[in-house]
């Protein structure tokens, strides 16, 4: 179970002042973070330490992450909000 000082904290760290970010990792964290298993959690957090550059490249779709499993999370986000 995650605990609501953790999703607090996650919450914030999701915030990061570039709206495109902002409107996928925020509502990410709040809706779908909790029922990860804890290696999807762990890539959470291992993805919120990456630049926003970066970030907004893989999200964007102009590029994509070097790390297969960062990649995979990106993939788990953009599907929560791209139509099929």
């Amino acid at each position: 179970m995650v605990e609501q000082v953790e999703l607090n904290r996650l919450f914030w760290h999701s915030r990061r002042g570039m709206l495109e970010l902002d409107v996928l990792l925020v509502p990410f964290v709040q809706e779908v973070y909790a029922t990860l298993n804890e290696v999807d959690r762990d890539l959470y957090v291992r993805l919120l330490t990456c630049e926003d550059q970066d970030m907004f490249g893989w999200f964007m779709e102009r590029s994509e992450s070097e790390d297969p499993e960062l990649q995979r999370m990106v993939r788990m986000i953009l599907d929560r909000v791209q139509p099929k």
